[in-house]
Parts: C-alpha cells; sequence; structure tokens
C-alpha cells in the first residue's frame, strides 16, 4: 500500500516537472508512462517506451530517452522513429542523438530517412540531419532512392540538401538507373530537380544490352536518357569474343533514340571480323553523327591492317563514311585508296557490306584476275539473302573481249533437307580447236535429305548433277568459279548420280545410281554409266574367339558405247582374333574368305556373254613375334612377321591389270583390290618392322621389309605387282623425322640387292628460314616406266617477304612440266607477289605458255591479278 502511494507521488511529481520544465523551455513535451529524475533534476531517463513532441512538429517515438536540461541534448533508443509532420520526413533507427541548440539530428545503426514530399529513402549505418539548413548526411554503406523515378546511389557518404534537391557523394558510388543503367563513379553530383547525374573523375557505365562505357567525366539526364561526356570508349557485346570498341574524344548521345553527335570518332571492329584473329580493323573520323540506324563519320578512314608503328599497308580514306545499320553496309563518298599512304585507286561512290554481319545482301569482295587463254577479267560477285534459309550468289565475269561469264549460285538449308546449286552461261568463247565461238553451258548441284526411317541410325539421300558442254571448262576457267562443295574435285571427270545409305544397328547398306564422263576421252567412249549398284555390310557373328562378317556388292556397268557386264559379289569372312602363345610371345591369328561372284557380259574381255557362278576362296595364318625395349629416353619395336595363303580356287586372268605393292599393303589380305577374286596359289609372305622413338625430341626412324614367296608362278596375278612371280621384288620402307630438321619417306622394290626397280621418295629439309620438298618416282622393268623429279622450296627472307620456287620434269619423256618462280610479299590485310611461270603443259585449249604476273589481295576489299608483258598498258581494265 505504502509502495502505491509513493509510485502515485513521483508520478504526479514528474508530470509537475515537465510541464514547469516545458513552460520553462518550450521545446520538448514528453509523454512518458515511466521516469528516472538524476543529478538534482538535470538529467531523467524515460523508460518502457513513450513520446516526445517539439514545438516545431517533430514526434519521436523511442524505447528509451535520455534528456539533458543543462545542455538541452536529447538521446532516444530502440525502435527510433521520428516525424516531422512540417517538412515531412521520417527517421528511423536504433539510436538517436538530438542536439537542440544546434538543431542537429545524428543517428547510429539501420538508420533510414524517408522524404515523403520529394520520394526520397536514404539508408545508411550513421545519419546527421541539421534541420537548420535542411540536409541530411548518410555515412556507411548509404544508399538514396526514388522508387517512382526509378533510381538508386550507393556510396559510403551520401549528402543531400534537400531545399535545393541536391545530392552529392564522396568516395567511390554507384547508380542504378532504371534497372537499365549502372554507373560507377567517385564524388557524384545529382540534381534531382533537373534529374541529372555527374561526375567529373573516370566512369564506367553498363547498360543491359552488354555495352560498357568509359569516361574520364560525364553527365546525365536520366528523363531524356541522354550522356554527355569526355574521352569516352564504349565496348560492345562486352565479355563475349567478338566485342567492338569505338571512342569518342567527347559525345552527346541519347540512349532513348539511339543518336549521338561526336568529335574525334575511332570505331575498333572485332578483330576476326575478317576471319583473321590478326587483323585490326578499325574506322576513325573527325566527328560523327548517329541518326538511330545511320552513322555518319566526317573525313574518315577505315583499313583492317594489324595496328604498327608505320603506316597501315592499305587504307581507305573518304570525305564521308556512311554506316547503316538497317542495311548492313558501309557507304564511301569521295573515298580514295591508299597503299602504304601512296595514292593509287579514287572512287567517287563505293560502298561494301559491313564486315560485322555473317549474311547480309549487298556486292561482295570483287577480283581481278588475267588469264594465260582468256586474258584480263574482273569479278563482281553479289550476294542477295531470299529468306532465313535461303540465299543466291550472283557473279558475273567480264572480260577483256566479247567474252561474258554469266554464273549463279543457290543455297537452301531446311531443317532435314540441303540444296546446293552452281550454275552458269558462258558467252562468245571461241576454243583454239573451233573457228567459231560457243556458249557454253554448266551446272553443278547437290541435293541431300535426311530420311528420318525409324530404326535406322542414319538414313538420308544424295542426289548430285555435274555437267558442261565443254570438255576444257574446269581446267580454263578454274579460277573464275565459286569454290563450293558443289565444284568438281577432278577437272578430268564429271560425276552425277543418286545415292541412298542406311546405317542400322547390324547392318550398313548403299546403293544408288551413278554416270561418270571421262573429258579426256573422245564422245563415244567418255561415258559410264552404273545403273544401278549396291553394298550391304554386316556382322553375323562376334564373341572373343573371332568375327563372321557378310558382304554383298554389284552393279551394273555400261562403258566404251558398248561394254556392258553385270556383277553380283557376296563375301563371307572368317577372322579370328589374336592368340598369343604363352612363354614364346607369338601372335597369331587365322582368317577364312569366301567369295561367290555371278557375271553376265556383253563385249567384255574378262567376263562371258553366257551368266556365270564361281566360288573362290583363300585361307590366311598370321604369326608376328613383336620385341620392344625401353630405356629413359627410347622405345625400339621389332616386329618380324609371316603371313601364308592358300587358295585352292582359280582367279579371273588379271594379268594386264595395274598394281603395284610396298610395305603399306602387303600384308592386307586383298592386297590386290581386284574385288571379283583372290589372288591364286599359295603364298608365303615374309616381312620384319622395326621403329625407334625418342621421347625427348620426337625423333624417330623407322624401316619396313617385306617379300612373297610362292611355290609355282601365277601368271593369272597382274604382272606390275611381282606376286605372280615364284620370288617377288624385295618391297621395303625407309622414314625418317628429326625435330624439324628433316621428313623422309621412301618406298622401294628391288629385284635383287642393288637392283631397285622402283623408287618413291618424299623428302622435307629445313634448315634456319629455307624449306625445301623434293619428290621423286622412277618406275623400271614391268612395274612401270614413270620417272617424275618434283621440287618446291621456299626462302622466307623475314616474316613477311617470302621466295618460292616450284618445277615438275616427267624424264620419261624428257621435259619438264612448269616453272614457277614466285616472290610474295604478306602480312594480316595485304598480299602482294610476282610470279614467273613456265608451262610446257598442253592439252587442247590450254597450250604451253611463259608468263610474267603481278597479283594483289586487300583483305577483305578485293584480289587483282595482271599480266605484265607489252600490251598491260592497253590491257589494264584500271585504264
Amino acid at each position: 500500500m505504502k509502495n502505491k502511494i509513493y509510485n502515485i507521488f513521483k508520478i504526479i511529481f514528474f508530470i509537475i516537472f515537465l510541464v514547469s520544465n516545458a513552460q520553462s523551455t518550450d521545446q520538448f513535451i514528453f509523454n512518458i508512462t515511466e521516469v528516472e529524475i538524476l543529478e538534482n533534476g538535470n538529467l531523467f531517463k524515460g523508460l518502457n517506451k513513450g513520446t516526445v513532441k517539439t514545438n516545431d512538429g517533430i514526434i519521436i517515438n523511442a524505447n528509451t530517452f535520455e534528456y539533458n536540461k543543462s545542455l538541452n541534448i536529447l538521446k532516444a533508443k530502440g525502435d527510433v522513429q521520428i516525424e516531422d509532420t512540417i517538412k515531412q520526413y521520417s527517421i528511423f533507427s536504433d539510436d538517436i542523438t538530438y542536439l537542440k541548440n544546434e538543431e542537429i539530428i545524428s543517428t547510429k545503426g539501420n538508420s533510414k530517412v524517408i522524404d515523403h514530399l520529394n520520394n526520397q529513402i536514404i539508408n545508411s549505418e550513421i545519419l546527421i540531419h541539421n534541420k537548420f539548413k535542411n540536409t541530411f548526411q548518410a555515412k556507411g554503406n548509404a544508399k538514396i532512392e526514388d522508387t517512382i523515378k526509378q533510381y538508386s546511389i550507393f556510396s559510403d557518404d551520401i549528402f543531400y540538401q534537400k531545399n535545393i534537391q541536391k545530392i552529392f557523394t564522396e568516395g567511390p558510388t554507384e547508380a542504378n538507373i532504371q534497372s537499365k543503367y549502372n554507373f560507377k563513379s567517385k564524388n557524384v553530383v545529382f540534381l534531382k530537380d533537373k534529374q541529372k547525374l555527374s561526375s567529373k573523375y573516370k566512369t564506367i557505365i553498363k547498360d543491359q544490352n552488354l555495352n560498357v562505357y568509359h569516361l574520364d567525366k560525364f553527365s546525365y539526364l536520366i528523363d531524356k536518357e541522354e550522356l554527355k561526356g569526355d574521352n569516352i570508349i564504349i565496348i560492345s557485346n562486352f565479355g563475349l569474343p567478338n566485342n567492338e570498341k569505338v571512342y569518342f574524344s567527347n559525345a552527346i548521345i541519347n540512349f532513348k533514340k539511339q543518336n549521338s553527335i561526336a568529335k574525334d570518332t575511332k570505331i575498333q571492329i572485332a578483330k576476326n571480323a575478317f576471319g583473321n584473329e590478326n587483323n585490326d580493323p578499325r574506322l576513325y573520323g573527325a566527328s560523327s553523327q548517329k541518326n538511330n540506324q545511320k552513322t555518319v563519320i566526317k573525313k574518315g578512314i577505315f583499313t583492317s591492317c594489324k595496328k604498327n608503328d608505320d603506316c597501315s599497308p592499305w587504307s581507305i580514306q573518304a570525305s564521308e563514311i556512311v554506316h547503316d545499320k538497317k542495311e548492313k553496309k558501309l557507304s564511301y563518298k569521295n573515298a580514295l585508296l591508299k597503299i602504304y599512304n601512296i595514292p593509287v585507286l579514287y572512287f567517287p561512290r563505293f560502298f561494301h557490306p559491313d564486315p560485322t554481319v555473317k549474311r547480309q545482301s549487298g556486292i561482295l569482295q570483287p577480283k581481278i584476275n588475267s588469264s594465260n587463254v582468256l586474258g584480263s577479267s574482273v569479278n563482281i560477285p553479289y550476294y542477295h539473302v531470299l529468306s532465313e534459309n535461303k540465299d543466291l550468289t550472283f557473279s558475273p565475269t567480264f572480260f577483256d573481249g566479247d567474252l561474258d561469264m554469266w554464273q549463279g549460285e543457290y543455297r537452301q538449308q531446311n531443317k532435314k533437307s540441303s540444296l546446293m546449286a552452281n550454275f552458269g552461261l558462258t558467252t562468245n568463247y571461241k576454243s583454239s580447236a573451233q573457228n567459231e565461238k560457243k556458249n557454253i553451258t554448266h551446272l553443278f548441284s547437290k541435293f541431300g535429305v535426311d530420311l528420318d526411317l525409324d530404326n535406322f541410325i542414319d538414313s538420308d539421300l544424295s542426289l548430285f548433277i555435274e555437267k558442261t558442254n565443254q570438255d576444257t571448262f574446269l581446267k580454263v576457267f578454274d579460277q573464275n568459279l565459286i569454290i563450293n562443295d558443289v565444284k568438281p574435285k577432278d577437272n578430268n571427270i564429271l560425276h552425277s548420280g543418286l545415292t541412298v545409305n542406311l546405317n542400322h544397328e547390324n547392318f550398313s547398306f548403299d546403293s544408288g545410281l551413278s554416270a561418270y564422263e571421262n573429258l579426256g576421252k573422245k564422245n563415244s567412249d567418255k561415258y559410264q554409266y552404273v545403273f544401278p549398284y549396291y553394298n550391304l555390310n554386316s556382322t553375323i557373328y562376334s564373341n572373343d574367339i573371332g568375327n563372321i562378317n557378310f558382304n554383298s556388292n554389284g552393279n551394273n556397268v555400261l562403258q566404251n558405247t558398248n561394254n556392258l557386264k553385270t556383277t553380283l559379289i557376296n563375301n563371307i569372312n572368317l577372322s579370328s582374333n589374336d592368340y598369343i602363345i604363352p612363354n614364346f610371345g607369338l601372335k597369331n591369328n587365322l582368317n577364312l574368305y569366301f567369295r561367290n561372284i555371278n557375271t553376265v557380259a556383253k563385249n567384255d574381255s574378262l567376263y562371258k556373254e553366257d551368266p556365270q557362278s564361281e566360288l573362290f576362296n583363300i585361307s590366311e595364318i598370321n604369326t608376328s613375334i613383336p620385341h620392344i625395349k625401353k630405356n629413359d629416353f627410347t622405345t625400339e619395336l621389332l616386329t618380324p612377321k609371316l603371313s601364308f595363303r592358300f587358295n585352292p580356287t582359280d582367279m579371273k586372268n588379271h594379268t594386264k591389270t595395274l598394281r603395284k605393292i610396298d610395305t603399306n599393303n602387303i600384308f592386307q589380305v586383298d592386297r590386290l583390290g581386284l574385288g571379283d577374286s583372290f589372288e591364286s596359289g599359295k603364298s608365303l609372305t615374309i616381312g620384319v618392322d622395326y621403329h625407334n622413338k625418342n621421347s625427348v625430341n620426337d625423333n624417330e626412324y623407322g624401316i619396313k621389309l617385306a617379300k612373297v614367296y610362292r611355290d609355282n608362278a601365277e601368271n593369272l596375278i597382274p604382272e606390275t605387282s611381282t606376286l605372280n612371280e615364284k620370288n617377288s621384288h624385295l618391297f621395303g620402307g625407309i622414314n625418317l623425322k628429326k625435330s624439324d630438321f628433316i621428313n623422309l619417306e621412301y618406298n622401294f622394290a628391288a629385284k635383287k640387292i642393288g637392283i631397285i626397280k622402283d623408287h618413291n621418295l618424299e623428302l622435307e629439309l629445313s634448315i634456319n628460314n629455307f624449306v625445301t620438298n623434293f619428290n621423286f618416282i622412277e618406275e623400271d622393268g614391268i612395274i612401270g616406266s614413270q620417272h617424275v623429279i618434283e621440287n618446291r622450296s621456299t626462302f622466307q627472307f623475314n616474316k613477311k617477304n617470302y621466295v618460292t620456287f616450284k618445277t615438275r620434269r616427267n624424264k620419261e619423256i624428257n621435259l619438264t612440266e612448269y616453272y614457277d618462280l614466285i616472290y610474295e610479299y604478306k602480312n594480316d590485310c595485304l598480299k602482294a607477289a610476282i610470279k614467273f611461270n613456265k608451262s610446257y603443259y598442253e592439252d587442247r585449249d590450254l597450250k604451253p605458255s611463259e608468263n610474267l604476273f603481278f597479283s594483289i589481295s586487300l583483305i577483305p576489299l578485293t584480289n587483282y591479278e595482271q599480266k605484265i608483258d607489252q600490251d598491260f598498258y592497253s590491257q589494264s581494265l584500271f585504264r
């Protein structure tokens, strides 16, 4: 009872004290349920939550209060909330100190300010508010944001001048604007009424399109999305391989309208834009102006050459360069081509596709050529995109006479099929063998489709056509043809047909129709038709002991006008896995091969007109004894081996069939590659392989020797193989590789020791900057009569200058086929060469010639080649 009375008096006394204090100071009004008075009434503490009000509209809520009357300082702790009902802002913190005399409120821990009038939110660890100046200073992980304008600014020290709506930071600062742009800078100033962000220090800006901007200083208008800055570097596709750089000394860039005005423009295009990582393609200008999709560069210069201390190997200067992003092309006005700063060509108007675009309609790289047969020519290809999966290249070539070549190439890529066709018309061609002019047509095409058949791993169909009405067309017009996958691989053979390929987990099958045209033969004998053919392969049985494989193939062939033959061949092959005899180290296997051949023919020297069915068989036993020796540096492998073969059946007469044996095929069961029979009789093949490799320097060398013995001569075996004799030639092979100095491959066939009938030597020597390749083929006796020497040598003066010499001599007819001497200068963007060619080759329209050519390639602009002779000035396309 006494305690209750005491507490009541205590509360009454405190209320009286507060009222008297409020009346005396007229500053704070306390509403607190529990209080503690200390220091003779000069210090009191409010406990268990409460509210404090001021006469200027401040309301403070907190868990505890401490008021020092003499200093006029109020402290509040625990869920502190300050409301300014007049200026309409709120402050939240764990701990505040209010210096009433100075009108300064400072906070500690989890501090936050909400400016309700201006929609500003400030978060920090420490906050200092000056009521007289109406400013806020936030320190420690400070952040100020506007949720309506959608921007936020981060720094360790942010100062907010509420009266003039100005925000500035001290030290490193980051700003996020509308989730589009991220600014990283220092000492940033933000004017809220103008929505202007700026800094005089180096800044990095990133946007949502992977563009990065580096600036020495900047100002940015948020509402207009307009950036001004000095020494701007823009990196597009940042972080990706094909990024590009743009430099402006100063510029105004509008992100919203995608336009800009800039001074001293430098555009650094992706290094591999032209397929060469060593390029540094770039475009410089005195000024530039961009309007949405177009960029106009005044007094521009473009080159693709690698940067160096000297002048660029080539460049194009223009009074105006326009980059049309929509049309994806670069256009030049009053363009001047310079080579090593020397003016070469002037173009009033000139354009080419944007090099960063992989697929776009427009003129491609033109080419200027010179031919001994055709004369000078210029080719101007035009590429046109028809749709997402279709395009066409139209490639006209104009020669210095009345000869013209109109060529096109169509490409279409579907989900499960593709089509590519090269077609053309060449007008007014006059062959040296004809007295009148002729129009030449050609068509090279390939169509492929994935059949997507059920139960097959792969199933596809291909249709291909190779056709021209001029036999020498591929040789004469080789350099004028568009290079692609449908161009014939052999200038003497055209191949058209249809193929079907099926690949099952248990077998593989292919079939089709083929037509071959040998352009070197007369019309009556140039065609060969295969209607149809098929090939089936399957593994019938397989286990740890061995395998049983089945193959069946057949065809119907019409050739040499009236030679018709039909064959159907079935093969069953039984082969054992290698069996090693313990303790002896012998590796053995046994193989049995059965071949059934069914034939019928007309006007054929090998097959009869009546249907025939024959069965052939050959057995093979292979034995080898591998020996290996290793030490710290070298590994040696010596392998003696034997192969015994027995054919109890006969074989077709292939005496005059050309076949060549060497150490690479002599141990193969079908080493003669006959297809319709096995080699007859009994034979023993003896050989030895030796190989030595150094693991330190990768030097290695090896020797192979092999010889075939028979009990009887077999006259039906091709005599050029020498396997028809009781003792064949000795076949040998030597290979030697010594660092980067020498690489040797030598194969030979010797009738006796010291009497070599077949030489095949390939040698490459590298001595400092000199590299020579030497090929030598000599055949003698029944093996053949070929005798050829060929050499290619290159001397590299430095990284840019080369001399190459090539020659080939046919000693069988005692004739040098050609001499080529080439001096070449090349770097990453320019290639220039002087070529001397003397050819003794003659083939209808192609005659022996002696020419001197000058060629130059400006990558990626054009190729130019000009024959140098007395008619040069009259023939030059530039006159």
